[in-house]
């Protein structure tokens, strides 16, 4: 079963020009799942992380699946005003404009080991700004990792000083 078989690409979403990597196939497919997350294990397990940070929303189906099957805590990162106590943010650059993202203040500690898992590398401004706010609350990224990578768009270059892994590349 090779993964990349059920991704389907929807043409000029979600804009013209755009060629979208929907992931919504895969996830319906119990097998197909199944085998995203374990082929993700098998990558990861060697790490030993403390917990999961994972990027909204995608990276939530991938980043609760991991934490349950390895039994560490499993850290949601949300857009600004989501999260209901006292938070860290970082503001980063979009094409068009820019977003927030946010943690909660005491969702890590200094020194914890931190696996950062999102659904899609793209430009990596995402990743960037987590990796970016997981530092500054003194813990240590010891890898990021995703589903897809689009590697025409150079995302790893926002990430070099990081391990990253990519289960599917276009």
């Amino acid at each position: 079963m090779e993964l990349s078989s059920y991704i389907r690409e929807v043409v000029d979403f979600p804009k013209e020009g755009i060629g979208f990597k929907d992931i919504t196939t895969l996830l319906k497919d119990g097998d197909a799942f199944s085998l995203s997350i374990d082929t993700l294990y098998e990558a990861i397990k060697d790490y030993n992380f403390d917990k999961i940070v994972a990027i909204e929303s995608r990276g939530f189906i991938f980043g609760a699946a991991l934490a349950y099957k390895m039994g560490i805590g499993f850290i949601p990162v949300r857009k600004k005003g989501k999260l209901p106590a006292e938070t860290v943010s970082c503001t980063y650059e979009l094409e068009y404009g820019e977003d927030t993202l946010e943690m909660h203040k005491d969702a890590l500690s200094s020194g914890e080991r931190i696996l950062i898992i999102d659904d899609l590398l793209a430009t990596g401004g995402t990743a960037a700004a987590v990796a970016k706010m997981v530092e500054e609350m003194g813990a240590e990224i010891a890898l990021v990792a995703f589903l897809i990578e689009l590697k025409f768009l150079k995302g790893r270059d926002r990430l070099k000083e990081y391990s990253i892994l990519s289960l599917i590349k276009y």
